[in-house]
């Protein structure tokens, strides 16, 4: 490697962005750390992990696809509001409503932080037919494979490209990354191919489960008509104001399998 000029990237403990939700909770943990799934939309598992700008903190929403390892939703704010992880919900029903897929069933797995904990997230899931998974408290075992992106995507994109000014430029880097990580990345895990293409040979060898679609989601905004257009800018007022985005082509330097 360093013969041709190139470096791992290390992965920093930084600290933690998980708010432990008050009061009790009855949802049982349904995945036990057992992060494995026969198909897309079988499991998701969603996190919040927080970036450093020049202009103070950002907290990043990710909900990601456990089959695949696609990210399939995400969100960045400048607060830990329930927005920016309903907001990171929301992208992910859409980019299945988007391709035809129905989420009914889905196991929706996250820890037991406020905002995953709040009555809007949960009736959310529930309109969706998502069924909830807490973990425990305190344990980043329970939700290993959502705290292994956001210790990838820290590694990848924000302390390898940073520092960064501002949430607006941070926001534009993870709407390529995720792109870039989603489409072109790849994976060890999952046979060294990207995650959509992935769900592409799934989709080709069960043309049955490609076939589901969704009866009840009602259609979101034309305008957000691709991942990296789907930008939902929170702060701006007591709800998000949504908006597109057309950033510059995607790109990025970090090119190797992950196992």
């Amino acid at each position: 490697m360093r013969a041709a000029g190139l470096r791992g990237i290390s992965r920093a403990k930084g600290p933690s962005a998980t708010i432990p939700g008050t009061g009790p909770d009855l949802r049982p943990d349904l995945v036990e750390r057992q992060f494995t799934a026969t198909g897309p939309d079988q499991l998701w598992v969603a996190d919040i992990t927080y970036c450093r700008t020049f202009s103070g903190w950002v907290y990043a929403a990710f909900v990601t696809d456990v089959h695949s390892r696609r990210v399939v939703g995400w969100q960045l704010s400048k607060s830990l509001r329930t927005d920016v992880a309903l907001d990171a919900l929301e992208m992910g029903i859409w980019t299945r409503q988007r391709e035809g897929r129905d989420v009914t069933g889905l196991v929706h797995h996250s820890d037991k932080g406020v905002q995953y904990l709040a009555i809007r997230y949960t009736q959310r899931l529930a309109e969706a037919g998502v069924v909830a998974s807490v973990g425990s408290t305190g344990d980043s075992y329970d939700n290993a494979l959502a705290e292994g992106f956001n210790s990838l995507f820290k590694a990848e994109l924000v302390r390898n490209r940073g520092p960064w000014k501002t949430i607006d430029d941070l926001e534009i880097a993870t709407a390529e990354y995720v792109d870039w990580f989603n489409h072109r990345r790849l994976h060890g895990e999952i046979g060294t191919i990207p995650p959509v293409e992935l769900e592409t040979n799934n989709y080709a060898h069960n043309p049955a489960d490609y076939r589901r679609r969704v009866s009840s989601e009602p259609p979101l905004s034309p305008e957000r008509d691709s991942e990296k257009g789907y930008r939902l800018r929170l702060n701006r007022g007591p709800r998000a104001v949504r908006s597109p985005r057309r950033p510059g082509p995607a790109s990025h330097p970090v090119a190797y399998a992950l196992r």
